[in-house]
Parts: structure tokens; sequence; C-alpha cells
């Protein structure tokens, strides 16, 4: 069990990455749009696919199947009551959120509709940090409250 646990932070830290500089695509992307470079927005198209496609989603993926097969292999009534648990996967479910927002602005950039502008993606880009921060803190401490 510890593999899977192994390969879990892995897929974790590897979908988080792919979380953090996503939105910081889409900031350059802002950038390049302003200043009429289309061939740099054409680069970012690229790199925000493949990036969005061949990363983030297989280690989501990959991180949700384990994070499952841990929660199954060990399950107790204790997760049914303990409340760090509950927080835990309901930040798990707003990062999925996030995940599949993402792939949303992703698909506006793909067809040239993107309205949003460079500030929003700077501040969109600070949500998966705090929930980092948040479920790191959980894991680590089990918090009852």
């Amino acid at each position: 069990m510890l593999l899977v646990k192994a390969f879990h932070l892995i897929a974790v830290i590897c979908w988080f990455a792919g979380l953090f500089y996503l939105p910081r695509l889409f900031v350059y992307h802002c950038q390049a749009l302003a200043e009429n470079d289309t061939t740099g927005a054409e680069r970012f198209k690229i790199m925000e696919r493949k990036l969005y496609r061949g990363i983030m989603t297989p280690s989501m993926l990959i991180a949700l199947a384990l994070g499952l097969w841990m929660l199954i292999d060990r399950w107790d009534p204790y997760f049914k009551t303990a409340a760090w648990m509950h927080i835990k996967l309901t930040l798990v479910i707003l990062l999925l959120i996030y995940h599949h927002i993402c792939g949303r602005f992703l698909k506006r950039f793909a067809e040239d509709k993107n309205e949003l502008s460079e500030r929003f993606y700077r501040a969109f880009n600070e949500a998966p940090v705090l929930i980092l921060v948040a479920v790191i803190i959980l894991v680590t401490l089990k918090m009852t409250t």
C-alpha cells in the first residue's frame, strides 16, 4: 500500500504542477493577444492543450484512482465521522471543478473567444494554492473540527 500512496502523491504533485501552470499560461496568452502576437498566441494554444490533455488530466485520473483505492482499502467507520476527511474530500471536489473550469477556459482560448482579462487569470491562479495548503494541513494534522 505504500507504493500506492507514493504513486498517488506523485500524481497529485504532477496534477498540481499543471493546475499552477495552466492559468499562468492563460496570463501570457492574454498578453500575447493584447500585443497582437498571433504566433505567440498560437504557440500558447498548443502548450495549453498539451499541458491539459497530456499531463493534468492523466495525473488527475491517476491521483483520483489511487486515492479511491486507498480510501476503499483502509475504509474504517472512523472516516464516516472524521471531519478532516470530509473537508479534504470536499476540497478535492473543488479541485475537480477548478480543473473542469480550466478546460473550459482552454476551449475558449482555442476558439479565440476568451473575454477574460490577464488580471482575472492572475487571481484565478491562486485558488489551487489555497486548496493545497488546506489539504496538506488537514492531512498532516488530521483535524477533527
